[in-house]
């Protein structure tokens, strides 16, 4: 692709007689964006739903977009797909009354074909004609929201039926021709290198084709996948590893204080205002241990070596990132590399994806001419992936005799959250990819950079959203972290919402006022507001103890980075023999609903993962390694123990659409917390809030 080209209609959409075909690098990670892509189109075209699809993403053909993160998608990818859409429609017309010989206001658009003086013609004609090399108009106008039918409704979805039905989607049920199977025998833990070893033991195992060395990188392929997970087993009868150091504690995340850090001044605003005197100053502490992604199927990727290069199928959120880092590595040209994305079985921020790409890009290169699948086992998962990093943050406030917060002062310590592949200005001699530090000529491990902005990292949601007249935000990054660490859904929003909307409860307990009526003092924007309200009036009256069991109720409040989705959750929670959320409330303001079931789908889903996060999930860790490795030393919640949720959505349709899979995560671990306390007094400020806590924390 040129560059005069990259903004030309046609390098976003493409038309045929099948219909029209968007050419997004955003990919399907299961929350329905190319639903609410393809609605988008749809709507401006006027094309029937069933008719607009996302073309497979693939760096061959694909639009460049970056990541798929950051609940971004729909926000940015959406606004450009609907000028895109805007401009086609325009040019599709004009070209029509051009062929048609008719004046554009007497034309009619159905159904992808343009009508008038009683001849028509398809979209697919005037595409093929050259009608979409035109450059995108970003100010396009768009359907006004009298004029809309699709957007705000609930097509169904067709990614649904066949994972209902059992049908092979995803990567791990991708079978090639001539397909072998690969695993990797990993260290014992980080540090540790390879010593001796008995090639042609792990040869002679029945089914084995190849035994792969490169340093401390070892790999055996075989014929059938049952083949190599038995030959991986025996593989410690046969293989010796050196140790490497041990590995210190980050069970508790006050480590942080002792680490060497960086102080960077977040926002410091209110300092030259005379300083009123307050009633009285209020202090806490809150944490957040390492977190896992907990990916229901463990990562899975393909890779195919012949004449024409590379090839990858894998389940990245950032193809082309992952493209430069294989090349990288591999000492290919990036042009001799190809990645297409095939839907993985769970995945909401970095986790072994990337990694497991390299794994079988190394046993394929081994073997050329054959595509070699590679399956991480689950022990592989939970101790190689990178975890979501831990945080420590201590908040100060001071108030007047009224409840007035007068003054707020927010530090946090915690790593870096973005260690993915092909970060851009990174040296040649590093890589993010976990084989990439075990070859013979190993890469260095990249140096995570500190926060750019407070919209990301561990910064992101450290600037509160109420209005304070004196507020300074400090975030000490400790770069140097001693597991492997990189993004997990929400990043820092997750600990700062939960130790923020945890402290405004405390200050509401402390002043004698409702939290409601806290968080609504403080809060000007009425957008804000409503949500408040209308999860309050959702909610209802509060429940009440009765017998041996202790009910209580909490509320949590964010604004996505503070420029996305408003979330407000409310829980009741349930003391007893284990902590259990009973039911939850939700309200979203995400601007202009455009897939009604996708974004329910979204909140539902992420009140759900943050309710895990919050009574369970912990990464812990012994001297030699990582002691999380299965799901029995990993708890997570199940199915038993989901709570009722209900989600109300408040629709803007004169507003864009704005980011909302990651609003829910802080609001909900703070809901929890305050219920907690709301129900028997006391206050859980370190995650996950256990029950072992709690009895403790009675005394």
């Amino acid at each position: 692709m040129q560059a005069a080209d990259r903004d030309l209609v046609e390098t976003w959409l493409r038309i045929d007689d099948d219909g029209a075909w968007i050419l997004t690098g955003k990919v399907e990670l299961g929350q329905g964006i190319h639903e609410a892509l393809s609605m988008l189109v749809a709507e401006e075209l006027d094309l029937p739903f069933d008719r607009v699809h996302v073309a497979p993403v693939d760096t061959a053909v694909s639009r460049d977009e970056g990541l798929t993160a950051g609940s971004r998608s729909v926000q940015e990818t959406g606004r450009t797909l609907r000028a895109v859409a805007a401009t086609a429609r325009r040019a599709l017309v004009a070209a029509a009354g051009r062929r048609l010989s008719c004046p554009v206001d007497e034309l009619t658009v159905r159904d992808g074909r343009v009508s008038g003086r009683g001849r028509e013609v398809a979209f697919a004609d005037l595409a093929r004609d050259g009608a979409l090399a035109t450059p995108v108009d970003p100010a396009a106008p768009t359907k006004a929201p009298g004029d809309r039918r699709l957007l705000g409704t609930s097509p169904v979805r067709r990614d649904i039926l066949p994972r209902i039905t059992g049908a092979p989607t995803f990567i791990g049920d991708l079978d090639l021709p001539g397909m072998l199977h690969g695993r990797v025998v990993r260290p014992p833990g980080p540090g540790a290198r390879l010593g001796s070893m008995d090639a042609e033991a792990l040869r002679r195992n029945p089914g084995v084709v190849s035994v792969v060395r490169d340093g401390d990188f070892l790999g055996i392929v075989a014929e059938r996948e049952d083949t190599a997970v038995a030959a991986l087993s025996r593989a410690t009868r046969f293989v010796e590893w050196e140790p490497g150091p041990p590995l210190p504690s980050v069970d508790d995340p006050r480590y942080l204080l002792g680490a060497e850090a960086e102080e960077i001044v977040v926002e410091d605003r209110g300092g030259s205002e005379p300083r009123a005197v307050p009633a009285r100053s209020l202090r806490a502490e809150y944490s957040r241990p390492h977190v896992a992604h907990g990916a229901v199927g463990p990562s899975c990727a393909i890779a195919r070596f012949d004449a024409d290069g590379l090839m990858v199928w894998a389940h990245s959120q950032g193809i082309f990132r992952l493209r430069h880092e294989l090349a990288l590595v591999l000492g290919l040209d990036e042009s001799a590399v190809r990645v297409r994305h095939v839907e993985g079985a769970g995945c909401y921020g970095h986790n072994g994806a990337d990694d497991v790409a390299l794994d079988a890009a190394l046993l394929a290169r081994a073997n050329p001419g054959r595509p070699v699948r590679v399956q991480w086992m689950r022990d592989d998962e939970f101790a190689w992936e990178p975890y979501g990093p831990a945080m420590l943050i201590r908040l100060t406030a001071d108030v007047d005799a009224n409840g007035q917060i007068l003054d707020w002062r927010h530090e946090l310590w915690g790593h870096g959250h973005d260690s993915r592949p092909g970060r851009a200005g990174m040296p040649a001699d590093t890589s993010a990819l976990l084989a990439a530090r075990h070859l013979s000529q190993p890469f260095l491990v990249p140096r995570p950079r500190a926060p750019r902005a407070a919209t990301s990292g561990g910064q992101r949601n450290a600037v509160p959203y109420y209005s304070v007249p004196r507020l300074r935000v400090v975030d000490h990054y400790v770069a140097d972290a001693p597991l492997r660490v990189s993004s997990l859904r929400s990043l820092g929003a997750h600990a700062n919402v939960f130790a923020i909307e945890s402290f405004m409860d405390e200050i509401a307990a402390a002043t004698g006022l409702e939290p409601l009526e806290l968080r609504l003092r403080h809060l000007e924007d009425p957008r804000a507001r409503e949500v408040l309200t209308t999860v309050a009036a959702m909610a209802g009256p509060a429940p009440r103890t009765e017998g041996e069991l202790l009910r209580g109720r909490g509320l949590g409040f964010a604004r996505y980075k503070n420029q996305a989705a408003y979330a407000a959750v409310m829980v009741d929670v349930e003391l007893g023999t284990s902590i259990r959320v009973r039911r939850a409330w939700a309200a979203i303001d995400a601007g202009m609903v455009v897939s009604r079931s996708g974004l329910l789908n979204q909140a539902e889903g992420g009140i759900v993962q943050a309710v895990s996060w919050t009574l369970l999930e912990a990464i812990r860790t012994e001297s030699a390694g990582i002691a999380s490795r299965d799901w029995d030393t990993y708890p997570a919640l199940r199915f038993p123990d989901v709570p009722e949720v209900e989600v109300r959505l408040i629709d803007r349709p004169d507003e864009p659409p704005v980011g909302a899979g990651e609003a829910f995560a802080g609001p909900t671990s703070a809901a929890i917390a305050n219920a907690i306390a709301n129900a028997s007094g006391v206050r859980l400020r370190d995650l996950p809030l256990t029950r072992d806590r709690f009895v403790a924390a009675l005394g």
